[in-house]
């Protein structure tokens, strides 16, 4: 299960292995904050609370916005943030305005 939290709403949906978490959170319905989809605008940043082991490796682009501080502190940008395999994972947008 997948808990994906935006500006004022959460929901929970079944893992899709490939589809990225801002994909996830537009097709529930949550409203969390994005502009671009393409990892440069990064609205669209989140903190994985739970199960980033079940993600894929952080992109170039997220190295280029986020760096290692933030990523190691469990940032990732939710149009980059791909699902690699099923389990619990828990993201809240945590975009920088």
């Amino acid at each position: 299960m997948i808990t994906l939290t935006g500006k004022t709403l959460t929901r929970e949906t079944e893992p899709k292995v490939g589809a990225t978490l801002l994909q996830l959170a537009q097709e529930t319905g949550v409203d969390w904050l994005f502009n671009c989809a393409r990892g440069t605008c990064a609205r669209c940043r989140c903190q994985i609370r739970e199960g980033a082991e079940l993600l894929e490796e952080a992109t170039d682009a997220e190295w280029d916005r986020l760096g290692p501080d933030e990523l190691d502190e469990g940032f990732r940008l939710g149009c980059q943030a791909k699902i690699a395999a099923p389990g619990r994972i828990s993201a809240v947008n945590r975009t920088y305005f």
